[in-house]
């Protein structure tokens, strides 16, 4: 166990009532302190050879900084070749040890075709071969999404990468693949396209389940809901099983483990050797921050908490509005591209390192990431948790 001391310090706005409710959550608190004990989670994966295995392989698209690949490889799935039309993703991707043997596209899906492959799948002999990507839906709610064209999905709108990524599939006819996206794709307004997609994942010859997932039940400490349509020639029986789960959870499932805690797997950067010139959050709203309680937001400020001097009225804010972590829960989900009082952040009231930002999304620790800060936190923000990825491709490989 690691022993991490709290500066009471850094909770000297908090108003009296909010300290005495925050300080009764930890067993260890001195005058100066809270201490709390954490284990340091993390892996590494640069170190690793990855298996010449044939037995799965797959083929990676919209790979982004490589969240749903470096899942794939952990499931035990070769990634054989990725796919991005970002040029410092792709550059993050080859500049991982982990991805050798990968051959990387940098380029838009619009451009690919299945003879692109030829070689990549002639030279591995995969058995089985499965294809990953979360293809961007902007258009996704609009009727007619999917249109057939001399046999072939595809659509006139540009934005649609959700037909390209069907179309495919269509020409690599693998084994099974995962069509990942943001849960909103699930949200009633999109029921008619939500149905179009799956009369075309069955027309394409696939079975599939349609799964909402939590990062947070497979050992992410991270609350980031997602939906994966998850397809195999074969029948697909159950579903992934959830790893952590709530007490309420735990009480009907023993084999269930706590959420993990934020902290287990960023509380060692929280030292002056990890820092950088983002962590300020000087500005219009600093005060305000620090008065914020860890693992709350603005709300905490509102007559509706019963804040003395009220300074926000609640619901008229984003709940992300100076929404700050506690140490012991999961993180709320990470976003690619932030406002500047967007959380959440650090329970010091401090910005969050892009080493937790990478940590909180269970990225490894000796991943390497190309590109400016803004550059690397959109590529962090966007992807799939790792281990979220492993859980969801090891379920597809049981259902080969």
């Amino acid at each position: 166990m690691i022993k991490y001391k709290l500066d009471k310090s850094t909770l000297s706005y908090l108003e009296e009532p909010q300290l005495k409710l925050f300080e009764s959550e930890f067993d260890k608190v001195t005058k100066n302190n809270i201490n709390i004990e954490y284990n340091h989670k993390s892996y590494k994966v640069n170190n690793i050879e990855v298996e010449d295995n044939n037995k799965v392989n797959s083929i990676c698209f919209f790979s982004g900084a490589g969240g749903l690949d470096i899942g794939s490889q952990l499931a035990g799935a070769k990634v054989i070749s990725s796919m991005d039309f970002d040029k410092d993703s792709v550059a993050t991707l080859k500049s991982n040890k982990y991805f050798n043997h990968t051959a990387h596209f940098h380029k838009d899906i619009k451009e690919m075709k299945s003879s692109d492959y030829d070689e990549i799948l002639k030279k591995n002999k995969p058995k089985k071969l499965i294809l990953l990507g979360g293809p961007p839906c902007q258009p996704f709610s609009k009727a007619g999404y999917w249109k057939k064209n001399e046999n072939r999905l595809g659509s006139d709108d540009p934005r649609n990468m959700i037909g390209q990524y069907l179309r495919m599939i269509e020409e690599v006819n693998p084994d099974g693949f995962v069509l990942e996206n943001v849960e909103s794709l699930l949200h009633p307004k999109n029921v008619e396209a939500v149905q179009k997609l799956e009369e075309a994942i069955e027309n394409l010859g696939y079975n599939h389940i349609k799964y909402r997932a939590n990062s947070a039940d497979f050992g992410v400490p991270q609350k980031r809901k997602r939906v994966f349509f998850i397809a195999s020639k074969k029948e697909i029986k159950g579903e992934p099983i959830k790893t952590h789960g709530t007490a309420k959870e735990i009480a009907l499932n023993k084999k269930l483990l706590p959420y993990e805690r934020v902290i287990d797997w960023i509380g060692k950067y929280d030292s002056f050797k990890y820092s950088d010139d983002y962590d300020s959050t000087e500005g219009k709203y600093f005060e305000d921050l620090q008065a914020v309680p860890p693992g709350q937001n603005y709300i905490a400020l509102t007559e509706k908490r019963g804040y003395p001097n009220p300074k926000f009225i609640a619901q008229k804010r984003y709940w992300s509005f100076l929404l700050k972590l506690h140490p012991n829960l999961p993180s709320w989900t990470i976003i690619s591209s932030p406002g500047h009082w967007e959380g959440p952040f650090h329970w010091t009231g401090r910005r969050l390192r892009l080493k937790e930002l990478a940590g909180i999304q269970t990225f490894p620790e000796d991943y390497n990431f190309v590109g400016s800060r803004r550059s690397i936190q959109k590529q962090i923000g966007n992807a799939v948790p790792p281990l979220m990825g492993k859980a969801i491709v090891e379920f597809l490989i049981k259902n080969l």
